[in-house]
């Protein structure tokens, strides 16, 4: 079973809470027991699993991961001048396994999935969800 979900985002870098899309699109199917693989379908974004409960957790990673990739950087040679969208998206990954089990998401108390934009903002964003049940 795949699902493409879609998004617009508002800001440059920007974490979205995306867990509760998800597991309502899984009880509306039914899904009781299985795994669930979160995709993005961009270069520039990516899915992470985090803490959802304080607010700063998503500031502070975005400014610390600004501090290691600079927006600019003298040495970047991509034409686009994304460079640091990229290195983000491949530090943090395009994709996260999660586990179904009895109808929802198997996440600790504070975790959350998260859209991760990195070159932002941008309309028609796009992630996956694949379900194999079992």
């Amino acid at each position: 079973m795949l699902k493409t979900f879609q998004l617009n985002t508002s800001r440059h870098d920007e974490m979205i809470d995306i867990t509760a899309e998800i597991e309502r699109w899984i009880h509306d199917q039914g899904i009781s027991d299985g795994i669930a693989v979160v995709s993005s379908l961009h270069t520039t974004a990516g899915i992470t699993v985090n803490e959802n409960a304080d607010p700063d957790v998503k500031k502070d990673m975005l400014m610390r991961l600004d501090e290691v990739y600079p927006w600019e950087h003298p040495k970047d040679r991509h034409m686009e001048g994304n460079t640091a969208s990229h290195l983000k998206v491949s530090t943090v990954g395009h994709a996260q396994t999660l586990i179904i089990s009895n109808g929802d998401l198997v996440l600790g108390t504070w975790q959350g999935v998260y859209f991760c934009e990195f070159d932002g903002p941008r309309k028609n964003r796009k992630y996956i969800v694949k379900v194999i049940e079992g």
